[in-house]
C-alpha cells in the first residue's frame, strides 16, 4: 500500500508501461495471430488457434 498518492499515480504509470508491451503468440501451425489462451483439464494453462483450430500448451 502506498503511503502517499503521489506514490499511488507512479505504481498506475508503471503498470501502464508493463500493459503496453504485450507480448503476441502465434500459431506454431498457421501463423495467425488469432489465438485464445484456455484452461485445461489439470489446471494448466493452454491455447487454441481460432483460424486453424490447432491447439497447444
Amino acid at each position: 500500500m502506498p503511503a502517499s498518492i503521489l506514490e499511488e499515480v507512479g505504481d498506475l504509470f508503471d503498470a501502464r508501461r508493463t500493459r503496453g508491451t504485450v507480448t503476441r503468440l502465434s500459431c506454431p501451425s498457421c501463423g495467425s495471430a488469432h489465438v485464445a489462451q484456455v484452461l485445461g483439464d489439470n489446471g494448466g494453462i493452454s491455447y487454441v488457434c481460432t483460424a486453424c483450430g490447432h491447439s497447444w500448451s
